[in-house]
C-alpha cells in the first residue's frame, strides 16, 4: 500500500517547513496542489522545500518550474489531460518524467495515455476538505486487478479508520489530504499515526 499526500490547496504557515518534516518522517511523495497560486508564489514556497526532497515532489501547476528545480514528477488535472499533445507526454516520458493524472470514473482508464504512470481516482469517501464533495463509490467496490492499466491511488476522505477498506477495494495506495492538513497544527502527528497503520498493512 503506497502512501501519497496532497498539499493544502492555499497557502498555509510555514508550510514549507511542515512538508520538510513531513518528508523526514518518511512521506515518499507529496502532490503540491495550488490551483489559484500565482507562479512566484508557487516558486517561493518550493524554494523553502530542502532540496534533497524535491525528487519526491510532485506539481499540479506551473509546470514550467520543473527546469529551474530539477523536479521530475508531474500531475495533469483531469481537463489538462484532456488538452495536452500525446506526443508532449511521449517526450516527457522519454525524457524520464514521473507521469500522473486524476480520473473520476473508472471508465476513463481505458482511454488513458500508456505514457501516465499512475492515476488519482475519488473521491472514494466523502471528502474532509470539501464539504458536499460524496464519495462516487458503493460499499461493495472493488477493483479487478485486469482492469488497471495503470497504478491507481484512491483520494478522498481517506483516513486511519477506513485504510484498510480502500486495501480491500483492490487500490495501489492512497492520497492524504483532509485528514493531514485540516488541523495544520497536528500535520505531523497525524501523518505518523496513517503512516503506522501503513507500515503495519504492509
Amino acid at each position: 500500500m503506497k502512501l501519497l499526500a496532497i498539499s493544502n490547496p492555499e497557502f498555509i504557515p510555514d508550510e514549507a517547513e511542515l512538508i520538510n518534516s513531513l518528508f523526514r518522517e518518511g512521506l515518499v511523495c507529496l502532490h503540491i496542489r495550488k490551483p489559484e497560486s500565482s507562479e512566484d508564489k508557487f516558486r517561493a514556497l518550493i524554494n523553502r522545500i530542502d532540496p534533497d526532497f524535491i525528487d519526491r515532489i510532485a506539481i499540479h501547476q506551473h509546470h514550467n518550474l520543473t527546469e529551474e528545480f530539477g523536479i521530475r514528477r508531474l500531475h495533469f488535472t483531469e481537463k489538462d489531460r484532456k488538452m495536452v499533445d500525446p506526443e508532449i507526454l511521449k517526450t516527457l516520458k522519454s525524457n524520464t518524467f514521473l507521469l500522473s493524472t486524476s480520473i473520476h470514473d473508472l471508465a476513463e482508464m481505458d482511454s488513458l495515455s500508456p505514457y501516465f504512470n499512475y492515476a488519482l481516482f475519488g473521491p472514494v469517501f466523502d471528502s474532509i476538505s470539501k464539504t458536499g464533495y460524496k464519495r462516487v463509490l458503493p460499499d461493495d467496490f472493488y477493483i479487478k486487478s485486469e482492469s488497471k492499466k495503470i497504478t491507481l491511488i484512491g483520494l478522498g476522505g481517506i483516513s486511519t479508520e477506513n485504510l484498510e477498506i480502500v486495501r480491500e477495494m483492490n487500490f495501489d495506495g492512497a492520497a492524504i489530504l483532509g485528514m493531514l492538513w485540516r488541523e495544520p497544527e497536528n500535520v505531523i502527528a497525524k501523518f505518523r499515526e496513517i503512516r503506522d497503520v501503513v507500515n503495519v498493512m504492509n
